[in-house]
């Protein structure tokens, strides 16, 4: 799957062996007994006739119904939708933020949330979602805390966060746990983490918020990609405070452009259904335990990235930061650590950007209300939506819905319910509850 070629022949050869050892359960005694169940490659069309069953949002009208940005949505166990609406900038924080509730008719009930400083208030929220029992959860980085208000939009609490968990906080989506007073999330590699032991692997977290202290439990391992080489074999990194680094010791995210991701979804008993690789294998846990028990294909194989799709996806990259302003690509400004332990600015020069030599398979991935797992391929470009495949936590394939029917949905609730946010021509936001037949909940 990965053919050697120049200064990447010790990522691709590593990486293929690490594939290798993850399908065959070959690298890991506890692996071995893991079933690989191959779904077939050719697709079955779905039918996306859905049932509307209300729209809001307006380009005109009372407040609660003229959206900022609708980052994202969620449905409570009744079938309330919440829509999470704000402003944010590049960076992906939200400003202005508020949380809008609608009944299962499209009735509005009430909306909460502003900018501050207080309890209850948002300073800097990054992420939110919303638990069966109607409790909202919004990670908020400049509180250092998750914050949850009940059904009513009342501030219940602040689940605080130690600085050893703080990069749990910028994880850019929670995951409600079907069986309450959690959520699920990914942290992100950013953040200096210069002295810290090397990552093992990338972890799915279970966030324990039933009570003020925070407690944490790893549910999945995601696969880690090694860091890229140069042509003598030399790891790749910089050169910082007298001594060579690598991208992963300083916090900074993907180490490699087209890296793939850890993309998870949560079933309704517990288990984590993840995808960690450029393949198409998804994989689920067991009850209550981080180990795989069974791992769901497809023959479909990873484009590899060619001169030509680096060469372009450079030439976006640089369009995108004129366009914002930022600074050249080769160089980053990082806070880190000083000789006195007091935190200092610095400006690092980055080394050319390494490419992961494939682009991923899976875009996307979400589960339903009732646990079936949505599968979104990548479309003909890196980043671009492509369709949606339908299967059971079992193996069983449903079908596929073809390339932007129906879309990807923002969030599943229950008795099939589905939402959908949609931009006019204006990018005035509109969010279109349906409901899916009972096949494809």
């Amino acid at each position: 799957m990965l053919p050697p070629t120049g200064s990447l022949m010790t990522l691709r050869s590593t990486a293929t062996l690490a594939l290798l050892c993850l399908l065959l359960g070959t690298h890991d005694h506890a692996l071995r007994a893991q079933q690989v169940i191959e779904v077939t490659g050719q697709d079955r069309h779905l039918d996306t006739a859905f049932e509307e069953v209300f729209r809001v949002g307006t380009l005109d009208g009372e407040p609660w119904e003229m959206f900022g940005t609708v980052r994202t949505a969620a449905f409570d166990a009744r079938g309330n939708l919440y829509v999470f609406d704000g402003s944010g900038g590049p960076t992906g924080r939200w400003t202005d933020v508020r949380v809008l509730v609608f009944d299962s008719s499209g009735e509005f009930v009430h909306g909460f949330g502003s900018a501050g400083q207080g309890p209850g208030e948002f300073n800097v929220p990054m992420a939110m979602t919303v638990l069966r029992d109607g409790t909202s959860v919004i990670s908020d980085i400049g509180h250092r805390a998750y914050q949850l208000f009940d059904e009513s939009g009342a501030f219940v609490r602040a689940v605080r966060v130690g600085p050893a968990e703080l990069s749990i906080l910028y994880a850019s989506a929670l995951h409600p746990d079907p069986r309450g007073s959690g959520v699920y999330a990914l942290p992100t590699r950013a953040g200096p983490a210069m002295g810290r032991a090397p990552a093992d692997s990338r972890p799915v977290l279970r966030l324990d918020l039933g009570s003020d202290a925070l407690n944490v439990d790893t549910v999945a391992k995601g696969w880690l990609p090694p860091p890229p080489v140069t042509a003598d074999g030399e790891v790749e990194g910089v050169v910082v405070q007298g001594r060579r680094v690598t991208y992963a010791e300083l916090g900074m995210g993907q180490t490699m452009i087209f890296e793939p991701e850890v993309l998870t979804g949560v079933l309704p008993d517990g288990r984590v259904v993840f995808s960690d690789s450029s393949g198409y294998a998804l994989k689920v846990t067991g009850d209550g335990d981080p180990g795989v028990t069974h791992i769901i294909t497809r023959p479909l194989d990873p484009e590899p990235v060619t001169p030509a799709i680096e060469r372009a996806e450079m030439e976006r990259r640089d369009s995108l930061r004129a366009a914002l302003g930022a600074p050249a690509a080769g160089q980053r400004m990082l806070q880190l650590p000083g000789s006195d332990g007091t935190p200092q600015t610095v400006t690092i020069d980055l080394p050319e950007p390494a490419f992961y030599p494939e682009l991923s398979v899976i875009h996307a991935l979400a589960t339903t209300w009732d646990g079936h797992i949505w599968v979104q391929r990548r479309g003909p470009w890196p980043d671009s939506e492509g369709p949606i495949d339908v299967l059971t936590a079992d193996g069983d394939y449903i079908g596929t819905f073809p390339t932007g029917t129906p879309g990807r949905p923002a969030a599943f609730g229950p008795e099939g319910l589905v939402a959908f946010i949609e931009l006019d021509e204006l990018d005035v936001a509109t969010v279109i509850v349906r409901r899916l037949p009972a096949a494809l909940r």
